[in-house]
């Protein structure tokens, strides 16, 4: 089973290394096609209603059909289409490859977390999950570290084609890998056929858990797509140096978040079955101050505004060892791949659509703002620095409201598991 979670694990790097890409590469793309920051966020935007949408069918799939088919045919389709985005002329040939890939990356988060949730029982799926998810801030990580070099040394478009190789190597390995049986790690084996979405949305702590993951995917993707522009806007880095920045946060953030939330989230659910979620709550309060110096930091004082920008990277990226083992304990293993499907449908829609588009509408507002007060009809680098700046404080604005819609959560779960215990006993 150890090998199995670390392919999947593999296959997620890469789902967030292409998926990053774009945020990574988004000040050369902006330069040659001439685009607004608003035009930058609406790349993100609409991949994330695409992936969004698609994702619901592609879960149902998933909890009836073979999940690693499924997964290899989503994997070589995204990779294909990240190659095609480096053969892009111009912003709407662009925006249609990224559409692509967003269809294949449907795949990733059904197949894989419902696969897991077979491969791991209760009491050690947040380490488990936290391990898999690792792969979104080291697939980031990975992103920006290679992607803002390569792009300096040969071209955005080569960094593009680049992104696309390890898929070749993937695909086959995955299908190499050995599929458990659907319930195989239940305390009672379960003969319950898949219910209908409707059951699912019955359940009060996953509409809890929905309004949770649209907070947090704002934010994540607000960094994704504009903290590279951010380090080198405000504290004047490079373009590699940027990525290098970016992947130093993710990197030293999210391993230390994952793996934090995966011990926790095994520790505590021992001890009060709310613990998860309550630890979660926790850490995304601690989150909101981290987030707010660190973008207030001033010019030139890059090590505290990387320390505390990493420290909140931290914060988010421990959502998903709680927050997604939470989603384990009150569905049926027949309904898991549908119930993330239906998750990641709505904190897409709701939540990381915006944050791109929201954070880039608000950037290019505030620096018109600059430029008008200094009296210049012209809205140089300078004034886009002090834009971007105040529309990121919307961050640890959010990270406030998911602590408290995490501790709401918390104030339903326990009559959710005890209500999916029953359902068990009855269909065992």
């Amino acid at each position: 089973m150890e090998r199995a979670l670390w392919v999947l694990f593999a296959v997620n790097l890469l789902n967030f290394y292409d998926r990053n890409i774009a945020g990574a590469l988004a000040e050369p793309i902006r330069r040659e096609f001439q685009l607004s920051d608003t035009e930058i966020g609406l790349l993100g935007t609409v991949f994330t209603w695409l992936y969004a949408v698609v994702g619901v069918p592609l879960g149902r799939l998933a909890d009836r059909w073979s999940r690693r088919k499924l997964l290899a045919a989503g994997l070589l389709a995204w990779g294909a289409l990240t190659a095609m985005n480096g053969l892009a002329r111009n912003y709407a040939m662009l925006l249609v490859a990224r559409l692509g890939v967003a269809v294949g990356e449907a795949t990733c988060a059904p197949t894989a977390t419902s696969w897991i949730g077979d491969l791991f029982p209760v009491h050690k799926r947040s380490r488990a999950l936290a391990i898999f998810m690792l792969g979104v801030p080291i697939g980031g990580a990975v992103s920006y570290f290679l992607s803002g070099p390569l792009a300096q040394a040969f071209g955005w478009r080569a960094a593009m084609m680049a992104a696309a190789l390890p898929a070749l190597v993937l695909v086959p390995l995955l299908l190499r890998t050995p599929e458990p049986e659907r319930g195989a790690t239940e305390l009672r084996k379960e003969n319950a056929a898949p219910g209908s979405i409707g059951s699912i949305l019955r359940i009060p702590t996953l509409w809890w858990i929905i309004a949770s993951g649209a907070l947090l995917n704002f934010n994540m993707y607000a960094f994704g797509t504009f903290l590279p522009a951010f380090f080198s806007r405000v504290h004047g880095l490079t373009l590699a140096q940027s990525g290098i920045a970016v992947g130093v946060a993710y990197l030293t953030g999210g391993i230390g978040g994952g793996m934090l939330s995966g011990k926790i989230g095994d520790h505590v659910v021992h001890r009060r079955k709310d613990g998860r979620m309550l630890a979660g709550a926790a850490l995304a309060l601690l989150t909101a101050p981290a987030a707010f110096f660190g973008i207030l930091q001033p010019a030139g004082s890059l090590l505290p505004a990387l320390f505390l920008i990493a420290l909140a990277y931290d914060g988010c990226n421990s959502y998903y060892g709680f927050v997604y083992a939470s989603i384990q304990d009150i569905v049926s293993p027949a309904m898991r791949g549908t119930t993330m499907a239906v998750y990641f449908m709505a904190m897409y829609l709701l939540g990381a659509s915006f944050g791109p588009l929201l954070t880039g509408h608000i950037s290019d507002w505030r620096a018109r703002a600059a430029a008008e007060a200094a009296g210049s009809a012209v809205i140089t680098e300078q004034f886009r620095a002090a834009g971007l700046q105040q529309a990121m404080l919307l961050i640890p604005v959010l990270a406030v409201g998911l602590a408290f819609v995490l501790w709401a959560g918390s104030r339903t779960i326990v009559k959710d598991m005890a209500r999916r215990e029953a359902e068990a006993a009855v269909h065992a």
